[in-house]
């Protein structure tokens, strides 16, 4: 029977090269041939898990179901880090399809596939087009990283006229600066140190402001919007200062101890602390409508897909060595 490669975790953290079954493609599955594939942060979180590794995949359509209805065959598609959702809770029919309580999830279900792999069998509902202009190296950070950002930006009311702070200058940060000045706002960069500040005005920052060692902060117009993308949270005291009156908080880092801020500062403030996940399935194809037309495109390392491939490429970003989205490419 036919196989595909799957690349996995293990208990022992260390990359497997395994077969998955080509299935019968049932209802409106999509047999992907995968081209490219993003490296997230949370694929880091799997790695010690018995599952197909990568929710960051773009490839060409290689056959379909009997339910499929706008695919076929060649066509150029991705996907992101939702599977599947069921469609009709209230949650689906108002484009929060992310939220829904049958949601399937990477990491959740679906263990057997991933974009770390030579192919994958996806829903024809959760897959979007690639625009013609887009690369597919370019396109697979987008799938996550910018879906991620671009929902924070685009979900609660942000406008132009907003100033917009960005805390950290990697995977997701140099993809949020883009977005947020392509969005016409001003944005404000917050980094530990200048060593990327030459870097961060050419991809769109009005301002830059070192942090580290700073017990007070000096900024020329406090910031309406404040997006952390850094790997660890901020002190809080220090960067309050610099939040404008009822400022929205969007803490994307995924970090695994609680949320801690100044309580009185954020009453006082009348701060918003927004969570927010990936995308719902029309912000997706916006961000990647947005990002063609505007032209963001990640900085990307590209590495093999392969064991040592994989392995490297995660070994980089760990270390805090990738600039900024590293990006599997099948050999």
């Amino acid at each position: 029977m036919p196989t595909f490669t799957v690349f996995k975790g293990s208990k022992e953290g260390k990359i497997v090269q395994s077969q998955t079954t080509k299935p019968d493609l049932t209802d409106d599955q999509v047999l992907i041939k995968v081209t490219a594939s993003g490296l997230c942060g949370t694929d880091e979180h799997y790695k010690h898990v018995d599952m197909g590794l990568g929710h960051e995949g773009v490839g060409i359509v290689d056959a379909t179901g009997p339910n499929v209805k706008n695919l076929q065959k060649g066509d150029r598609v991705g996907w992101g880090y939702v599977h599947w959702s069921c469609g009709t809770c209230d949650l689906c029919l108002t484009g929060r399809d992310q939220y829904c309580s049958q949601v399937q999830r990477y990491g959740e279900a679906n263990f057997d596939q991933g974009s770390f792999a030579s192919h994958a069998v996806w829903n024809e509902s959760h897959i979007f087009r690639i625009p013609d202009n887009m690369t597919d190296v370019e396109a697979a950070p987008l799938m996550c990283g910018g879906a991620t950002v671009w929902t924070a930006l685009q979900s609660y009311n942000i406008k132009s006229t907003d100033r917009v702070g960005v805390m950290g200058i990697g995977g997701l940060g140099h993809l949020a600066i883009q977005f947020a000045a392509k969005m016409g706002c001003e944005v404000v960069v917050f980094s530990s140190s200048d060593s990327k500040k030459d870097e961060a005005m050419k991809l769109g920052a009005s301002e830059f402001i070192v942090t580290k060692g700073k017990k007070e902060l000096e900024i020329s117009k406090k910031v309406n919007v404040l997006v952390v993308t850094t790997s660890f949270n901020p002190d809080w005291s220090v960067i309050l200062p610099c939040l404008a009156p009822q400022s929205f908080i969007f803490p994307l880092t995924v970090d695994s101890g609680d949320f801690a801020i100044p309580q009185v500062p954020l009453i006082v403030g009348g701060y918003t602390i927004q969570g927010s996940i990936v995308a719902s399935r029309p912000i997706h194809r916006s961000m990647l409508n947005f990002a063609s037309h505007h032209s963001v495109k990640p900085i990307t390392m590209e590495f093999p897909m392969t064991v040592e491939g994989i392995t490297n490429a995660m070994d980089t970003l760990r270390e805090g060595r990738m600039k900024y989205r590293g990006v599997l490419v099948p050999q």
